[in-house]
């Protein structure tokens, strides 16, 4: 159904049943969409395995929607590229460069010495 394969920003919800662990990773992942994912079982080791293989950039077990400002934000697939927030969206604004400085006098000598090493 073209509801459960679109990303709708709103107060939605879709059910859809199935029978197996693998079916159920397949229904998931069938969306060009990724941004975010849920798991809710009793099983702590069914969750873990089955949190890994959904393709979605934001994913909770047991629970829906609660973010940490910590935390990388951003989705897989169609539902964006890069991270906002965390440590890793600050470095999305950021041009990293990379300054060398010789602060002795003189040559530096350390190709000659690496070129006698290789010989």
């Amino acid at each position: 159904m073209r509801i459960v394969k679109e990303e709708i920003f709103g107060p939605v919800v879709t059910i859809q049943t199935f029978e197996t662990e693998a079916e159920a990773i397949a229904i998931a992942n069938d969306t060009p969409y990724g941004l975010a994912g849920a798991v809710f079982t009793s099983d702590g080791s069914r969750a873990l395995r089955v949190i890994k293989e959904i393709r979605a950039g934001i994913t909770w077990i047991n629970c829906y929607n609660p973010t940490f400002n910590e935390a990388p934000w951003g989705g897989y697939k169609m539902s964006g590229s890069g991270r906002e927030l965390g440590v890793q969206g600050f470095e999305e604004y950021q041009e990293i460069k990379q300054i060398n400085i010789n602060i002795t006098q003189g040559k530096l000598g350390w190709y000659k010495e690496i070129q006698k090493e290789l010989l």
